[in-house]
């Protein structure tokens, strides 16, 4: 019992320190702001990173708690991106209040999110192996695809929806009354968005996606998905309903990234499914393992200097992608080098319990 208190207390001072890391961070970036020190350039930074941060530790949820693959991520933040740019365009007139308009769409991007992970995780989380990532790979490509087909409107008559299998309508065919607004153009994408995410709503994002995450791993059901992780077979012999939990988080993964796409998408006038491909999601996934497996500071770590180090090595336009490059490969070489951890092991100073082992 005093071993499982103090495994407990860890674990509290560790989110802790997590929630005071990103505090700390939000008080730090309005004060160079308000300052002037960031640009205008850096400032559009700051909304993409934050929906990267929660990219990442949706992901980690996947991919580090649940210990499944996710090859796809981005068409699940497609969805919550053109669901949220939809939903606000279509509240304009109804409900002026950008606050409350993002709100409301970056809640209904993480409800259709969820649904298709739940949709896409009721066939795919029975079977075994790598059959998720290649199913969520699939899925993203055909988001993508299926996202260029798509024709939205709106007018006093509701939403206008045309699918373009065939190539052959156009916003013509949507037939919107005057004063009608095309929101999606097919391949153009979402055009003419009124931008509403904010910083403010970004951080708020980061903290509620880090309150349900680490609410859940610290719950009985993030416990039994853990135990599943560590043995499905030991799991399910004391009676774990091995499917039941591994859809929970896998639902619970897909609507933030649903949330973060929302968030995501009315930070642009225009954006086209091109931007949610197959790199977006080995992206995601690079910062969710340089950052740790099931570690979520380590995940904002990470996204927020791998989102940052292409721009600020932009002076070097010829050079960038390969220094950014190394950079990765020296990080992989130095998170898995055991020469590091021993010296880690040195600088900082462990207990030791009886038997010798270190706490």
């Amino acid at each position: 019992m005093k071993n499982l208190n103090k495994k407990l207390s860890g674990a509290a001072k560790k989110d802790l320190l997590t929630y005071v890391f990103v505090i700390a961070a939000f008080i730090i970036v309005n004060i160079l702001s308000s300052a002037g020190v960031l640009g205008r350039s850096k400032q559009g930074l700051l909304v993409p990173i934050c929906c990267y941060i929660v990219m990442a530790l949706s992901l980690n949820l996947t991919v580090g708690v649940m210990g499944e693959l996710s090859l796809g991520h981005a068409g699940f933040m497609s969805i919550g991106a053109f669901t949220g740019v939809v939903v606000s365009m279509s509240l304009v007139e109804s409900i002026p209040s950008a606050p409350v308009r993002l709100l409301i769409a970056m809640v209904c991007g993480a409800v259709f999110a969820g649904l298709a992970g739940l949709l896409i995780g009721i066939p795919v989380l029975r079977l075994r192996g790598d059959y998720l990532a290649i199913v969520t790979l699939a899925f993203g490509e055909i988001i993508k695809e299926l996202i260029n087909c798509l024709i939205v409107g709106y007018d006093t008559n509701g939403l206008h929806i045309i699918f373009n299998f065939r190539g052959d309508k156009s916003i013509a065919d949507l037939n919107l009354v005057e004063g009608g607004t095309a929101i999606i153009k097919g391949a153009q994408g979402a055009t003419g968005t009124k931008t509403i995410a904010t910083f403010t709503a970004g951080f708020i994002l980061i903290l509620v996606s880090l309150f349900i995450i680490l609410n859940f791993v610290r719950s009985r059901t993030g416990r039994a998905v853990l135990a599943i992780r560590d043995n499905r077979i030991a799991a399910e012999s004391v009676g774990i309903n091995i499917m039941k939990y591994k859809m929970i988080a896998f639902v619970i993964s897909t609507a933030i990234a649903g949330a973060a796409g929302a968030l995501y998408g009315l930070n642009y006038s225009n954006l086209s499914a091109t931007k949610f491909d197959f790199n977006t999601s080995i992206l995601v996934l690079v910062f969710v393992v340089l950052g740790g497996l099931g570690n979520m500071l380590g995940s904002i770590i990470a996204a927020t200097v791998l989102y940052i180090l292409p721009e600020a090595l932009r002076e070097f336009a010829d050079y960038r992608m390969l220094l950014y490059a190394i950079v990765l490969i020296l990080v992989m070489l130095a998170t898995n080098s055991p020469k590091l951890r021993n010296l880690f092991q040195k600088i900082i100073p462990f207990k030791k319990k009886e038997g010798g082992k270190v706490e």
